[in-house]
């Protein structure tokens, strides 16, 4: 029987609120099955990462690189360019070529083709059932909150009359600031403090915690810091602004470091200190949808809200921000809420890399987590400068830990610091998801040499320790 909708509502097996990475992927994915899908946008289709956030910023920093390399050709037994002249307006005009060309992909004729009906403007609920966008209400039989996260602004005295930039303004600028001051020692602010240092900024950072990317193991956080510090980025840790203001024509902004008060002069601020999901405004209350303006919407394993016809996804519901994760999980509410799925977020193997110079990744549990949790562990480490492959590239700066629970090939976790972590993390991911231990890992081939090779030296010190406890085992006299 054909259904029934009227001029002022329409009925969907599917609306899917926020057009970011979790959204679309969601919608796409629904549409594939035969339901009919809604997603609504209220600002740009492809949300923060395609937008202000990981493509923009990646581009960027290919850009800084570049420059690093050109000026250090030494390392590789070319030349220094000291004098390298850097075209800030031609490097920010790639980062907008570049992005423009990728959202492409998600723009709505594109989400059309593929069966998703796109609105755009504000979506609030209208109760358990419905969403009103545009002056149109939109029935559902089931919904997906994936409203995604903005900047979060520190509450510093004078911040909002001097101004400031954060990820959805700073791609946008066009001339290079000569003085940039970073609050904030997370990801974002490691990765662009390092790149606006590279292009010709002088650049300060300001983390309040007692070092970088406070989740990190305590060495690789310590190895980015170094090179920071090499790169002429000036670092304050421990570290709060209890102002900034104007004064003498400059910028400023005091620094309290341990009781101790300084002054630095700066030209721009970038602010990186986290993120807030985007959750306040969308009537949550009249959907019977739980949820804290810190936390954002509250979810079981199957990413079911308090309300069973909704699911969350993405940043509005969880604490890790990452552009991948949030299309994982919109993969799981698809599943669960039109195939009536039992997918958990919690079986998702998940990892997540830095894009600093080295980079970052890590995936599993860290050490901490395993002595809290009473699990005992074995970590077998390769320092990058016994990778020949490093040593070719001039990229000995750090290492692959990798743990595994002890007594056992089983690995936990690992952590990646290189030129390239965010690549070498993926085999160790893979190895995780599937339940495959150091063990089947030594069987690999890898091309050599490759920085990834690593690996296998560390599965191979793994074999060796299980040859030397069997032949401690056969040599134990009776």
């Amino acid at each position: 029987m054909a259904r029934v909708v009227s001029n002022s509502a329409a009925d969907y097996d599917f609306v899917v609120l926020g057009g970011g990475a979790a959204g679309i992927i969601a919608a796409e994915s629904a549409a594939a099955l035969g339901a009919k899908t809604a997603l609504i946008e209220e600002r740009k289709l492809g949300g923060t990462c395609l937008n202000t956030g990981c493509i923009p910023s990646k581009t960027l920093i290919r850009a800084a690189n570049a420059y690093a390399e050109m000026r250090g050709g030494s390392r590789y037994g070319a030349r220094d360019l000291e004098d390298v002249v850097v075209d800030f307006p031609a490097a920010m005009e790639r980062v907008r070529r570049v992005r423009d060309r990728i959202l492409r992909r998600v723009a709505a004729p594109s989400l059309v083709l593929k069966s998703v009906e796109v609105h755009a403007g504000k979506a609030i609920f209208g109760g358990v059932d419905s969403v009103a966008v545009g002056g149109k209400t939109l029935r559902f039989k089931k919904a997906l909150i994936a409203t995604g996260s903005r900047p979060r602004i520190p509450p510093i005295p004078g911040l909002e009359e001097t101004g400031y930039w954060t990820n959805e303004s700073i791609f946008e600028l066009t001339e290079l600031p000569r003085r940039l001051l970073v609050l904030g020692g997370g990801p974002l602010g490691c990765e662009l403090a390092q790149a606006f240092r590279r292009l010709g900024s002088q650049v300060i950072i300001v983390q309040r915690e007692p070092m970088f990317l406070r989740q990190e193991e305590r060495d690789a956080a310590q190895i980015l810091s170094a090179s920071l510090a090499r790169d002429g980025v000036e670092i304050h840790l421990n570290t709060t602004v209890p102002r900034v203001y104007s004064e003498g024509g400059e910028q400023r902004a005091d620094l309290l470091t341990d009781g101790d008060k300084r002054t630095v002069a700066f030209d721009g601020i970038l602010v990186g200190v986290g993120r807030t999901p985007n959750v306040v405004g969308l009537n949550l209350e009249a959907a019977g949808v739980a949820f804290d303006r810190e936390n954002g919407v509250r979810v079981d394993d199957f990413l079911r809200t308090t309300n069973p016809r909704v699911f969350a996804a993405g940043d509005a519901c969880f604490e890790h921000q990452f552009a991948h994760i949030e299309a994982a999980s919109s993969r799981i509410v698809v599943r669960n809420a039109l195939k009536r799925g039992r997918y958990r977020v919690s079986g998702l193997t998940i990892p997540w890399c830095t894009y600093t110079d080295p980079e970052i990744a890590h995936v599993g549990l860290y050490v901490r987590q395993a002595r809290e949790t009473g699990i005992p562990i074995k970590t077998f480490t390769v320092l990058l400068h016994d990778v020949d492959r490093a040593v070719c590239d001039g990229e000995e700066e750090g290492f692959v830990k990798i743990h595994l629970k002890e007594g056992t090939d089983r690995i936990l976790g690992a952590t990646v610091v290189a030129r390239h972590a965010g690549e070498m993390i993926n085999e160790l991911t893979l190895a995780i998801g599937a339940g495959l231990g150091l063990r089947s890992l030594a069987r690999v081939i890898h091309p050599y040499p490759t920085q990834a090779g690593a690996v296998a030296m560390a599965a191979a010190a793994y074999l060796a320790g299980l040859q030397v406890k069997k032949r401690a085992y056969v040599l134990v006299p009776k």
